[in-house]
């Protein structure tokens, strides 16, 4: 490869990246305009304050984490070589993602059997600040899934070796923010009730 696509194809990364970033910065700005209306929403008298959280939440919490940690390890295992340990990390990357998304549809279920309702004569402004938080990040989770299906693709099409690992890192980024996201709104809504 000549310097030119050397330089070319870096620029291209480049580009690639900070595209992301801006993504990512508007979704930040989103989410905190979600929690600091919910902030200052606490303050109505028909908040709910005694609400709390299923267990189904801290659990989902507890297997995003353990998504990113795969991750992580899979784009070691590519940069050391290993492709067989990488396609199983990304599997199982996969599949947390997926109970993820299963732990959260299991949590509005145990907060409709509590009683509080999304929308209707019975809903509240505090669970439908949940539900909305909830799956907005759900949404953003599920462009992650997809990107992930792609980062696997690309993996069994052997796209992926040292010096040539973009679409992994900028689908590992991705992924990981929407981990940290998720661990900062559950942090919010467990100190914010």
């Amino acid at each position: 490869m000549d310097i030119t696509q050397e330089t070319h194809d870096h620029k291209i990364g480049r580009a690639k990246k900070m595209m992301l970033w801006f993504g990512i910065a508007s979704m930040v700005m989103m989410f905190a305009g979600i929690t600091s209306a919910y902030v200052v929403s606490k303050s109505r008298p028909d908040w709910i304050s005694d609400f709390e959280l299923p267990d189904t939440l801290y659990w989902s919490t507890l297997v995003i984490i353990v998504s990113s940690i795969t991750f992580m390890l899979a784009k070691s295992a590519i940069l050391k070589g290993s492709r067989s340990q990488a396609t199983v990390l990304l599997l199982t990357t996969l599949a947390l993602g997926i109970v993820f998304v299963d732990l959260q549809f299991r949590s509005f279920s145990e907060i409709i059997a509590s009683g509080y309702y999304f929308t209707g004569s019975e809903s509240t402004i505090t669970t439908s600040f949940i539900y909305v938080v909830v799956l907005l990040h759900l949404a953003h989770l599920t462009a992650g899934l997809i990107v992930l299906l792609v980062v696997i693709y690309n993996h069994f099409k052997q796209r992926y070796k040292k010096g040539q690992m973009l679409g992994i890192e900028l689908g590992a980024t991705f992924w990981h923010f929407l981990d940290a996201l998720w661990v900062y709104l559950f942090v919010f809504l467990y100190f914010f009730r």
